[in-house]
């Protein structure tokens, strides 16, 4: 063999074997699957975050870099409940991927926890089965049994307290000691994590740094008043003493016991709470920050899907209500945010998204096949930029007390609240435009703005009142609302729709 044919059947050998292996390499990194830290906060309003409030005090600069190098749900929304635990439903449907109306038994009777078909159709079971390592750090009690014990590794306990072993804290050790066993370990297989919280939820105590830099004590005695401070967080701009009507939850706890609170909605009252919650929110940011610095160590951030939302949101002192049994938007709406491989950074999407969308949504970024149990929707779409919103329409509920309880819907700019509840002894109606009036300001705010407050009784929009109402009943209908309103019947058209 010549030396010229030796050296060209050389080249093309190594040229041959360095394609094979560029093959190889891109096949291997098309197949890496992602890792996910999905972060659930405890009765959060978004309206905490700089995020979405940027008059907010509370500062949480994890999440704010969060929202910069990601994609940020201004329309995120639990869909609600039918007890007074709203947690509780709602993890079933983050867990499930199912409404409100459709989820196992245990969402509406928290002691009714029988093995169900669905356990084996939530999130931990997928994730073990698609040959992910997972793990789940969060509160004990007001959640699902039968979805939480499927994950491989479980580290649940209740945390609200102001210490390292009390607090939060407890919660990101947990992960991280996780982190460390994989690193031992060698582990190679992706993670899915559920990195719950049991703050900021009740009881509130901080630690007494972050007390002490938003003004706020844990009070404790129900014959005094909480100390005013300069460092609490004022009073929010939808603040009232008292909700115009009763809400229709006789002997509610959130609105009646919660400590340091009870019924009190004085100014003193409701700004230490709020420096309180801060005070747990700031925390929470901090431990976040712990996880996320040991990811980027470790160099597994850049494949890590980062998700951060609360089961719904919290009022205290918005609408004189302190709980979250109400469909405002300050509850009923949650904070969202996500980054990863592929999200568009620094992004803000209006979404339309319910918290039931978050498993399909995680099975299509992780390339599994949607359960056909499943009645979300994924909304990668959105996060690809292919569509702004999910759906045009969102539904809400709140059937936890009197019956048939509360209900919203949304449509574009307008939003339309029911309240049917105390044998009848309270009906109202409020339609706000939340454009014009996004603190959705009711009469009592005293606003001058033509729009800033309940327009359910000005004549002018009875069009469009009527147009709210046809739409609720359509969306109780399609999701398979067993009750009914005072003011509703069914024309041939709507009941089609069943």
């Amino acid at each position: 063999m010549n030396k010229m044919m030796f050296l060209y059947k050389l080249g093309l050998t190594v040229l041959l074997v360095t394609s094979f292996s560029c093959k190889e390499e891109r096949k291997t990194t098309i197949e890496k699957k992602p890792n996910f830290l999905f972060v659930l906060v405890d009765d959060q309003s978004p309206f905490d975050l700089q995020v979405y409030d940027g008059a907010s005090i509370l500062e949480t600069p994890t999440l704010n870099q969060l929202a910069t190098e990601g994609t940020v749900f201004d329309g995120a929304y639990n869909m609600g409940s039918m007890n007074g635990a709203v947690c509780t439903p709602s993890r079933h449907m983050i867990m499930t991927g199912r409404t409100v109306w459709h989820l196992p038994p245990s969402a509406e009777f928290q002691d009714n926890t029988a093995p169900n078909p669905l356990d084996e159709q939530t999130i931990g079971a997928i994730f073990n089965r698609a040959g992910y390592k997972t793990m789940r750090t969060c509160k004990v009690g007001n959640s699902y049994p039968g979805a939480n014990k499927q994950f491989a590794v479980v580290h649940d306990a209740t945390k609200r307290g102001g210490t390292e072993e009390s607090g939060s804290a407890w919660h990101s050790k947990q992960v991280l000691d996780y982190l460390a066993t994989r690193e031992e370990e060698k582990e190679t297989n992706p993670f899915f994590i559920y990195f719950g919280f049991s703050h900021p939820h009740d009881t509130r105590n901080g630690t007494p740094e972050l007390l002490s830099k938003y003004g706020a004590t844990n009070h404790t005695d129900t014959t005094t008043l909480p100390p005013a401070n300069v460092k609490q967080p004022v009073l929010q701009d939808n603040y009232l003493t008292e909700h115009p009507f009763f809400h229709g939850h006789p002997e509610l706890r959130d609105e009646e016991r919660i400590s340091g609170v009870w019924k009190n909605r004085d100014e003193n009252t409701v700004r230490n709470e709020l420096g309180r919650e801060y005070a747990c929110d700031e925390n929470i940011d901090n431990q976040l920050q712990k996880v996320l610095a040991r990811l980027k160590e470790t160099g597994e951030l850049e494949h890590t899907y980062v998700i951060y939302t609360s089961d719904h949101g919290m009022s205290i002192g918005r609408h004189g209500l302190m709980g979250k049994q109400n469909l405002y938007e300050h509850t009923w709406r949650v904070p969202f945010m996500i980054k990863g491989p592929g999200i568009t950074a620094n992004k803000r999407v209006q979404g339309n998204i319910y918290l039931l969308d978050v498993l399909p949504t995680l099975c299509d970024l992780a390339g599994i096949e949607i359960p056909e149990t499943v009645e979300g929707k994924s909304f990668v779409p959105v996060l690809k930029g292919e569509k702004e919103t999910v759906r045009e329409v969102m539904y809400g509920v709140y059937a936890g007390g009197t019956k048939p309880g509360m209900r919203s819907v949304k449509k574009g700019d307008w939003k339309l609240i029911k309240y049917d509840v105390m044998d009848g002894a309270v009906r109202e109606t409020q339609l706000f435009n939340l454009k014009a009036n996004p603190n959705e300001f009711l009469p009592e705010h005293q606003k001058t703005g033509a729009m800033e407050t309940d327009l359910a009784e000005n004549p002018e929009y009875a069009d469009k009142l009527a147009e709210m109402e046809q739409l609720l009943l359509e969306q109780m209908i399609e999701n398979e609302d067993p009750y009914r309103l005072w003011n509703q019947t069914e024309t041939p058209s709507s009941a089609s729709d069943k």
